[in-house]
């Protein structure tokens, strides 16, 4: 029996992006539950659909408003967010409540193995392994998903 895919909320306002995650998405097995530009938009559509990972962008259509979003998101639906932005530094030392950070420009080979990590990870409860390159998790994250000694470095 094979594990239900991964549904993912896409929170992206250049299109070109956000079309291409959700092709990386397909190919990795995982079901695009939707697409939002704007941090309304956003977190509309995470408290109706109920996401299991929500790929958020901080700096949005309206605004450097993906962190706001993803502390929403967190808090209102309980959903598990993953930073993809240019804009690492923007990000505050809690990451907002997310499980980590992509940073941009990133490359397809990046996002798959960062997916699929995650993935495991919200399976099984713990990470299978150190995080790919290119993936930082937050601390609280880290300590949540057995990688202690990598949320005290971090």
């Amino acid at each position: 029996m094979s594990a239900q895919p991964l549904e993912v909320l896409i929170v992206e306002d250049e299109v070109l992006l956000a079309t291409e995650l959700e092709y990386l998405l397909q190919e990795l097995g995982c079901h695009t539950v939707g697409m939002a530009m704007n941090s309304e938009e956003a977190v509309a559509m995470a408290e109706a659909l109920n996401p299991d990972l929500a790929l958020v962008d901080v700096h949005l259509e309206d605004g450097p408003t993906g962190v706001d979003a993803a502390r929403r998101i967190k808090a209102d639906c309980g959903g598990v967010v993953l930073f993809m932005t240019a804009n690492v530094k923007r990000l505050p030392e809690d990451f907002a409540g997310a499980c980590g950070v992509i940073g941009k420009p990133y490359s397809e080979h990046g996002v798959k193995t960062a997916i699929t990590f995650l993935g495991a990870c919200l399976r099984e409860g713990s990470a299978p392994g150190l995080p790919p390159v290119g993936l930082q998790l937050s601390p609280a994250y880290a300590a949540r998903w057995g990688l202690g000694d990598l949320a005290r470095a971090g």
